[in-house]
């Protein structure tokens, strides 16, 4: 026998048992909260045409897609990310249709890289897109359903972290940065390289008082009183507003009683280009990453050809899991099976047996009928 076979590749892993039972009563958890909130299901093919995920779209690394080919020769891929095949959907069903539409999905989406650092290739997923609302109380209500969710599922210690992507774009036009810079500046102060960030701005010959205001994007870690202050430094009309913004959501958040849960951080800009106005991410202890992130992408559904606003978010089933783990609050499945035993050399045994595990059956208990021992 080759007992290479009995390995999975590297950045996958099998789940049974009972921590594959905990994962699902967690899972049954967080989709009991979603449909509270009037959200319905959708469910999109686990691979997509290349284009789905192109720069324009998504920003997707081509180089992390695991990418094959139809009879046709037409590059397909595995979905790394659910929004842009929601966002596909919907424009193809909903073309013309301006009612708001709330959907949540469950699945798992696929990365191909090598630097793994305990991050897995093949991750579920569980989230919700709320498509045909721009408004500020679309935002929170997203943003307070995280929180609600978290909480639910046994979460006791977490923080949602909120950004806004428009206040640094207005920064960017105010500085007249090209396209490219901002793009480069992004990957920067998303990455916390400051000093990379500051290089790239001094190169571009940049005042000294735009260079400031860019790179104090990056240490931006702000309570709600502080959004003032950003507010008085910005010298346009996109910063301002988005300050503003921030400003009502927490002022609605505080009716949802989830503030305690908010802070600030300017210098949060996103991974995924599609991201045009509030962003934010859930962080607790023991994990690595955001256990749940999300954001407007208001630009979005224009490339597929429907002009509608929308919002959404992702819960990280594995991570999230593993954070209820450490802190002993995962759900613990109980194995209410029934036992129904048989003589193997008895026919009238094992006739009895049948028809008793049939009737517990039929009364919906979950029963075992194996031979005694």
């Amino acid at each position: 026998m080759n007992y290479n076979l009995l390995h999975t590749p590297d950045g996958v892993k099998d789940y049974y048992g009972k921590e594959y039972a905990s994962r699902r009563l967690l899972e049954k958890c967080l989709h009991r909260k979603l449909l509270s909130f009037g959200f319905e299901d959708i469910r999109t093919p686990s691979f997509e045409y290349f284009e789905i995920f192109s720069d324009e779209a998504s920003r997707a690394d081509s180089s992390e897609l695991y990418k094959f080919f139809d009879k046709e020769n037409r590059t397909l891929v595995l979905r790394p990310d659910f929004t842009p095949s929601i966002a596909r959907c919907v424009a193809k069903y909903f073309p013309e249709d301006p009612t708001p539409r709330r959907f949540s999905y469950h699945g798992n989406v696929f990365t191909n890289t090598s630097t793994l650092q305990g991050k897995l290739c093949e991750e579920t997923q569980m989230g919700a897109e709320l498509i045909g609302d721009g408004s500020v109380q679309a935002d929170a209500e997203m943003i307070a359903l995280v929180a609600e969710a978290l909480s639910e599922a046994g979460l006791k210690e977490f923080q949602i972290s909120i950004g806004e992507v428009d206040y640094f774009k207005g920064l960017c036009e105010e500085a007249g940065l090209d396209p490219q810079t901002e793009d480069k500046l992004r990957e920067y102060i998303t990455g916390k390289n400051i000093f990379a960030a500051q290089e790239l701005l001094e190169s571009r010959g940049l005042p000294e008082e735009h260079v400031r205001k860019l790179l104090e994007i990056g240490n931006s870690f702000e309570d709600h009183g502080d959004l003032s202050v950003l507010k008085q430094n910005a010298a346009n009309e996109r910063s301002v507003k988005a300050i503003e913004r921030l400003e009502h959501l927490y002022g609605i958040l505080e009716h949802y009683g989830v503030t305690d849960r908010i802070s600030f951080d300017l210098g949060m800009l996103g991974k995924h280009g599609y991201y045009t106005g509030v962003i934010f991410k859930a962080f607790t202890y023991g994990v690595g990453r955001p256990v749940a992130s999300g954001g407007r992408y208001d630009s979005l559904l224009p490339l597929f050809g429907k002009n509608a606003p929308a919002i959404g978010f992702v819960l990280r089933i594995d991570d999230l899991a593993e954070a209820l783990n450490r802190v002993k609050s995962l759900p613990c499945p109980k194995d209410d099976r029934v036992i129904v035993f048989y003589d193997t050399h008895d026919d009238d045994s094992y006739g009895k047996a049948l028809a008793e595990a049939q009737k517990l059956r039929s009364e919906g208990k979950n029963v075992i009928l194996t031979p005694a021992t």
